[in-house]
């Protein structure tokens, strides 16, 4: 059973925000607005935070750009996620990942599922590592980026979760380095 040990003391984050858009600026980025707020509520860091076009090069450059920063130890993104032809933010996070997170986006579609029923399969969710820094892509909208991070992320970016959380990970993941 999943619970929090309070024998512990929490670890806050450093996550950087990337909203992938072609149409929104720093005034109406609400998903960006709603996943500040979420994780700063929670304890955590906001290290960084941009908007990029939907286009592939734009994605990969800001994503190498905070993977090389060792204050950062996180990105979230919204938008672009789904499957129309500017949707590319999941083809950019997949040049950038070392590793594949698959249970993020299939954890993910399974949450949408319980709301908005067969429309999940348009969503494209992914995550993964690069570079020792954890990589999350969510849909563009404020209800997704709630959904991602109050039902997967808040929980799994608290070092304290039980059984298991990623945060207890990070001190591993460039061991391949070493």
């Amino acid at each position: 059973m999943s619970r929090i040990d309070d024998q512990r003391p929490f670890l806050a984050v450093n996550i950087a925000i990337l909203t992938v858009s072609d149409s929104r600026t720093a005034a109406d980025d609400r998903s960006g607005d709603a996943l500040v707020e979420m994780l700063t509520r929670d304890g955590h860091k906001l290290a960084a935070r941009a908007i990029v076009k939907d286009e592939v090069p734009a994605i990969v450059g800001k994503l190498t750009e905070w993977i090389a920063d060792p204050n950062i130890d996180v990105v979230i993104s919204t938008g672009g996620t789904g499957v129309t032809g500017r949707d590319v933010t999941p083809e950019a996070f997949e040049r950038v990942f070392e590793k594949k997170i698959d249970g993020f986006g299939e954890l993910f579609r399974w949450i949408s599922f319980q709301k908005v029923k067969t429309s999940t399969i348009q969503s494209r969710a992914v995550g993964g590592v690069a570079g020792g820094t954890y990589l999350f892509a969510l849909p563009g909208s404020p209800s997704a980026c709630r959904d991602g991070w109050d039902e997967i992320l808040k929980w799994q970016l608290d070092n304290r979760h039980r059984p298991c959380n990623l945060v207890e990970l990070m001190p591993r993941l460039q061991e391949h380095l070493r």
